[in-house]
């Protein structure tokens, strides 16, 4: 029992997040996203330039980052697949040792502060964080920066300045982080005004705070004019933003209810925790909880995922209430193992997994003039080795409506170049998405009708077909 004692609690955290994950490993094909930016990665080592030669709206750090996890991964012999997902691992497992320090900076107990970061690291198995999320891997800078804030010494610059640059770096993961870094800089502010700081130190220090947590993006903004790729990192980084048509209302509301089901457990705790403690005592964190979720309200996509920046705050602020009703919080967590791997298996079935994409390869075949994914999995690229048919190689921005208007090109024409250039296989779904680009899918459905055969009908789940084509000729 004292060997048990002696061994610290991240490695207890560790050890959970990987039985969790488990299921997890070596499947290429978990979560659209992550899928797109492990093949940005491995292109940007081939020489492709982002946002010129490939097209995405996030930061550069992080398609830097998977270059990273496939550049590792290359030096073993392998791919960028299982590097990216240890790192992912270990994205996870950082940022709940840093809520349990947190919440014991709080006042939890040692026991409850554990079950903090743990069920951080349960919620993400059931939030679509199970693997590499933009969120999963900034997660742990944003913590780390509210560590720092939370404990500020006597060495307030110095503390300030690292927060904001761990927030800088997070920045460059996903610009939504910003919100929680604004907020976390007026903290810092008012505790210079509390200690007796003059107007001119604390406004000073604001600057140089501000200019730490910028500095990351103006490197790379300077790097990109230096190319002379300004223009296009502009508009791929922040223009493009608020050209993207927002989801329609009934289907805002339907995200959330998905949701506000992955949450109901925490947040009946939340409520139960509101009414026993005087919300003072831990005002920094409550307000942190508020500030990351007016963060994920002003975004307006409301998918599981987005709310994984929640969970942090909100965990940290929920370790007391762990010690208060014990038995409770760990049935929420039993439940919450439970329903993480039920979903993992079921996602995997719907969705398919590695043996699914394998079969799909095999059926593309040899793609000398490049496959065209319009609809399914973007690691199809990857996997098959395949020449990109266009930059815009992210399924959704040309069959998606809302993106229609918001790549900084025609996506008909687009679409219509792309087939003019006779790609050897094509990748699609059936059904069709609901939320498609209906001038596109028109284009697709001509040119498969006109050019190409059926190779593949792949069944996943009750509903849904990946269907692989190649061209006739």
């Amino acid at each position: 029992m004292n060997a048990v004692r002696r061994v610290p609690p991240v490695v207890w955290l560790a050890i959970a997040a990987a039985i969790l994950r488990a299921q997890t490993f070596g499947n290429p094909v978990i979560e659209f996203d992550e899928q797109y930016y492990l093949l940005v990665g491995e292109r940007m080592l081939d020489g492709v330039l982002p946002y010129v030669d490939i097209w995405d709206r996030k930061p550069i750090g992080l398609f830097s980052m998977f270059a990273a996890f496939a550049w590792i991964g290359g030096l073993f012999g392998g791919d960028g697949l299982l590097t990216s997902q240890i790192g992912g691992l270990v994205a996870a497992v950082a940022a709940a040792e840093l809520i349990r320090r947190m919440a014991l900076h709080g006042g939890a107990s040692g026991v409850p502060a554990i079950m903090g970061g743990l069920a951080y690291v349960i919620w993400l198995n059931l939030a679509q964080g199970e693997g590499t999320q933009a969120s999963v891997l900034y997660t742990p800078l944003v913590v780390g920066a509210a560590f720092l804030v939370q404990r500020c010494g006597h060495r307030l610059l110095r503390d300030g300045a690292l927060a904001m640059g761990l927030i800088g770096l997070a920045i460059q993961l996903k610009y939504t982080v910003g919100l929680e870094g604004l907020f976390f800089g007026l903290w810092l502010m008012a505790l210079g005004h509390r200690r007796g700081w003059s107007s001119s130190r604390v406004l000073g220090a604001a600057a140089l705070w501000a200019l730490v947590a910028f500095l990351p993006t103006l490197v790379a903004m300077a790097l990109y004019a230096q190319l002379g790729a300004l223009d296009a990192f502009v508009f791929a980084n922040f223009q493009s933003q608020f050209l993207r048509v927002p989801d329609e209302l009934s289907v805002m509301g339907e995200d959330l209810l998905g949701s506000m089901a992955i949450l109901l457990l925490p947040l009946i705790l939340l409520l139960a925790t509101i009414r026993r403690e005087d919300l003072r005592l831990r005002r920094f964190e409550w307000q942190w909880l508020a500030v990351a979720l007016a963060a994920i309200l002003i975004v307006g996509a409301y998918s599981p995922h987005y709310f994984i920046p929640l969970f942090a705050p909100l965990f940290v602020v929920l370790a007391p209430a762990f010690e208060r009703w014990r038995k409770l919080g760990a049935a929420m967590l039993v439940l919450g193992v439970v329903a993480g791997q039920y979903l993992l298996h079921h996602y995997e079935e719907t969705k398919g997994g590695r043996a699914e994409a394998l079969a799909m390869v095999e059926a593309i075949g040899e793609v000398p003039n490049c496959l065209y994914v319009h609809d399914g999995f973007p690691a199809l690229y990857r996997l098959s080795g395949s020449c990109l048919p266009s930059p815009f190689a992210f399924p959704g921005s040309l069959n998606m409506a809302n993106e229609a208007d918001a790549l900084g090109v025609d996506s008909r024409r687009e679409v219509e170049r792309i087939f003019a250039a006779r790609p050897d296989a094509v990748v699609t779904d059936l059904p069709a998405y609901n939320r498609g680009n209906r001038v596109t899918r028109a284009i697709v459905q001509r040119e498969l009708a006109a050019h190409y055969k059926l190779a593949l009908r792949l069944k996943t789940g009750s509903d849904r077909y990946r269907l692989v084509y190649r061209r006739r000729d």
